[in-house]
């Protein structure tokens, strides 16, 4: 079993949180996560509730403080399983709260923004939230070590960080299972969207344009449908954990671009899925492109765990220039520009940004050294 790097925060949350929230995609872990956790700390008073099912759903939407009194009696924990299928669970969460003290709560969900809209009003201030993402490289290294990490790269990037993808001998039938009958299943449950094959011709021009920038009025064209639906379907995909974007940095100079998007996938697998492209790294034309999506999203997860809260960006002029990936901090800002190939480590960050807001630190990052910005 890969070690999650969340496992030890969330168990300190036991003592300390009265509301615990872990939210990302389907299949990425979170059940499991909570039941080492709950393995670890030897709590034995434990129910477990699955948002899935018809019964738990009618029980704890009733908001019958009798019911859901006699439902958590004599328990510790509760653990409620995708609480996003819940209707008003912020509500009977903030029963449970304010009635049964000695209670701790941990909610899981797949939809990060149904929780919010459900989560945020009734229980400000009183919850944590935590992310969890496919495995990260830290996780990979913790687990089985640095040649593991390094024998591991082309598998991660053609076949994505899943675990159950990384744990199978059949990496691509796992991977093909999740993106077609898991991944989406919020998507196409959110109300007014039941356009499936809009929604895969989206998905198939955005794993197409990784790397590039978005432009959605070219996307509306592309697919057939308006501008307004392409944002929203974008804004879905975003707060289901399948897709992030960065901006573009602007702040002096007159030829940046300063209303650019890039989009890319929180798992290169998935968006090999969408594609149904799983050839070797050799014989691939987007190597590229898979290698700055694999690391961007690398390092998010990097700093998630880490708890460091970054501004993310891209930069790109009018003539051209650019860099792939920018991180701000504290005001402090780190370059990096991301080549596959090692021989390219003499590539030039351009000259005017330097000048212009005189970085921190820069980097060009290959596979040969990127493990180095990972763990």
């Amino acid at each position: 079993m890969i070690q999650r790097q969340l496992l030890q925060r969330l168990s300190q949350t036991v003592q300390n949180s009265k509301v615990t929230l872990l939210v990302g995609a389907r299949q990425v872990g979170k059940t499991t996560l909570l039941k080492e956790m709950i393995s670890q700390s030897a709590i034995n008073d434990v129910l477990w509730l699955n948002g899935d099912l018809p019964q738990v759903r009618a029980t704890l939407e009733s908001n019958n403080l009798q019911e859901i009194s006699l439902l958590i009696h004599n328990v510790k924990v509760v653990i409620i399983d995708e609480a996003q299928r819940i209707n008003a669970i912020g509500l009977t969460l903030k029963i449970i709260v304010d009635t049964m003290p000695d209670v701790k709560l941990f909610v899981t969900g797949s939809s990060a923004f149904e929780l919010r809209n459900q989560l945020d009003e009734p229980l400000t201030g009183r919850k944590t939230t935590y992310y969890l993402y496919p495995i990260s490289t830290q996780e990979l290294f913790e687990t089985e070590g640095l040649i593991a990490v390094k024998e591991r790269l082309e598998s991660r990037l053609i076949y994505g960080s899943y675990p159950e993808v990384i744990t199978s001998n059949t990496p691509k039938d796992v991977l093909m299972e999740l993106a077609g009958s898991y991944l989406f299943k919020d998507v196409l449950q959110v109300d007014g969207l039941r356009r499936a094959n809009v929604l895969e011709k989206l998905l198939t021009a955005l794993a197409l344009q990784v790397g590039s920038e978005v432009n959605y009025n070219e996307l509306s064209k592309t697919i057939g449908i308006d501008r307004k639906t392409v944002e929203k379907y974008i804004d879905i995909l975003e707060k289901c954990y399948i897709i992030f974007h960065l901006n573009s940095f602007s702040r002096n100079i007159r030829t940046e671009l300063t209303k650019g998007k890039k989009i890319y996938f929180y798992d290169t697998g998935i968006r090999n899925a969408i594609l149904k492209q799983f050839a070797p790294l050799e014989l691939r034309q987007d190597i590229g492109a898979l290698w700055e999506n694999f690391f961007i999203a690398e390092r998010m997860k990097y700093n998630h765990y880490r708890g460091q809260y970054v501004n993310t960006y891209f930069w790109r002029t009018t003539d051209k220039q650019e860099i792939d990936y920018i991180e701000e901090q504290d005001g402090e800002l780190k370059l990096f520009e991301l080549k596959w190939n090692p021989k390219k480590q003499n590539s030039r960050i351009p000259n005017v940004f330097f000048n212009t807001y005189h970085p921190n630190q820069t980097a060009i990052i290959t596979r040969e050294n990127y493990i180095t910005y990972l763990i």
